[in-house]
């Protein structure tokens, strides 16, 4: 069977690398002199924006190699492990990342971690350019009493666990409480709600993990909230995911009317893509359903509902106090308008009986080495389009540059800005001179210390073993969890 990178290039609709054309000008390919001619280029992180990097830099310098570390064992990052099993269609982009994998001037490079088993210093001196892409793989903490308790968890944990991510296998949340409680209300929170609440028979059939869905079958949730501190003008979900949640089997939404008073005549001065999701919430919270959806909702077993204007304050412990049994809300008010509004306490409260609370506060970056500067308050890299600050030869892209924002879409452009900042510093001669021994010289220092890193052929065949045992199934994969039975597979 021919490698299903081969497979992925004749069928794929997505944008190829191909060499450039002869004859080709400088308006569509950068040209370099002859000391420019084979850059040693190494990107720290294989999720969208270390791809997305790489893609750009493949195509718009012919010479360049590039070297991508990764400390999972497998690559693509949140698109293996943030993206919904039943959103497949995103995860599509899998198929040009692994054209780009399959690049004879791209190498990847797993199970190394990059500030522990190498460091970016020792990566600088083997590269020409180092590119951090290694996103935003923390959470925002609550800061609230109670944070600590059993039940209480980050969103990221969460999705971290239906997903496969090996480090939230041991995860275990207690499904046996009648109600759930989401804290923030950006598309991770609709995700986590929307699975939640999916009956299990609809996700039989993705790639979501046997151990969770094992777990949401006996699951007795029947109702999940969703709580913001500001109001329906300033949710930061998208319609997409807003119009699944209600259409969702076997769920019936709940939303307050007297949430919504004024905002009729606030939508026409509204962006376009606010204006619709706040038309369709408006609908939902005061328009009576009809016909076949009223005769839907009455029997739907399960509810989800937009709590706005609340903040937590505390997480309640149970009478016995070894776990969660509620949350403690501040009522706020509005200061200002529109999505920069800001949200105030009353000096009101409210509790909110559950057995789950799930954060989804916000993604942050870590710092990676102590040689690269890091802003702890932003949660980013110091950088000026892409250039670290204060160190020459080292950039970023993605959430580390930016923050945790925007969509994939969104990561892609900002990854194409940052490629396109080094190849022009390249050009104008700002990057040492010279060759450099690239992945030669990692390759002893790691020898060195014991640490083998995985091949994307190593991967394809953890991929196809996935794929077999999903097969058996009727899913599209099985994910393997475990990084010893994964390296038990590739002889190692």
């Amino acid at each position: 069977m021919a490698p299903r990178c081969w497979r992925w290039w004749h069928w794929s609709a997505w944008p190829r690398i191909r060499p450039p054309p002869s004859g080709s000008t400088p308006s569509s390919r950068q040209q370099f002199s002859t000391q420019e001619q084979n850059p040693q280029i190494c990107v720290v992180g294989s999720g969208p924006a270390g791809f997305y990097t790489t893609q750009h830099l493949l195509k718009h310098h012919a010479q360049a190699h590039v070297d991508i570390y990764e400390k999972q064992l497998m690559p693509f990052g949140l698109v293996r492990f943030g993206v919904a099993p039943d959103h497949p269609e995103v995860k599509n982009v899998i198929h040009t990342f692994t054209q780009t994998a399959c690049s004879d001037r791209c190498a990847f490079h797993g199970n190394v971690v990059v500030g522990r088993d190498v460091t970016v210093p020792e990566l600088r001196e083997a590269y020409h350019a180092v590119v951090l892409s290694y996103g935003a793989e923390d959470h925002r903490a609550l800061d609230i009493p109670g944070e600590e308790l059993p039940g209480v968890f980050s969103a990221r944990a969460f999705v971290g666990w239906y997903n496969g991510l090996p480090e939230n296998q041991e995860l275990a949340p207690d499904l046996s409480c009648d109600t759930a409680v989401i804290l923030g209300q950006g598309n991770v929170a609709l995700d986590v709600a929307r699975i939640l609440l999916t009956p299990p028979e609809h996700l039989e059939k993705t790639d979501i993990t046997e151990a969770s869905l094992g777990a949401l079958r006996k699951s007795r949730v029947k109702t999940v909230w969703i709580v913001g501190r500001r109001g329906p003008q300033q949710v930061a979900f998208t319609i997409k995911e807003l119009r699944e949640m209600i259409q969702l089997p076997g769920t019936r939404p709940i939303l307050d009317p007297a949430d919504f008073l004024g905002l009729q005549d606030r939508i026409k001065e509204m962006p376009r893509p606010r204006k619709r999701l706040t038309e369709l919430l408006l609908r939902t919270a005061t328009e009576k359903p009809a016909g076949e959806e009223a005769a839907r909702q009455a029997v739907a077993p399960r509810a989800w509902g937009l709590r706005f204007f609340r903040s937590p304050q505390q997480v309640l412990p149970s009478a016995d106090g070894l776990r969660a049994a509620g949350i403690r809300l501040a009522v706020t008010r509005l200061e200002g308008v529109g999505e920069t509004a800001r949200a105030v306490p009353t000096g009101d409260t409210e509790d909110l009986p559950c057995g789950l609370v799930l954060s989804s506060v916000g993604y942050k970056s870590r710092p990676i080495d102590p040689s690269v500067p890091f802003d702890p308050k932003l949660g980013v890299i110091p950088n000026t389009e892409g250039r670290v600050v204060d160190v020459p030869g080292l950039y970023c892209s993605g959430w580390v540059k930016q923050g945790p924002i925007g969509v994939i879409a969104t990561t892609m452009t900002d990854s194409f800005c940052t490629s396109q900042t080094l190849l022009q510093d390249l050009k104008a001669g700002l990057l040492p001179s010279g060759s450099r021994p690239g992945y030669v010289a990692i390759k002893a220092l790691l020898s060195s210390r014991g640490v083998r890193p995985i091949s994307f052929s190593d991967w394809e065949k953890l991929d196809a073993e996935e794929v077999s045992r999903g097969q058996g199934v009727g899913k599209p994969r099985e994910k393997l969890l475990d990084p010893q039975e994964m390296l038990r597979l590739l002889g190692r």
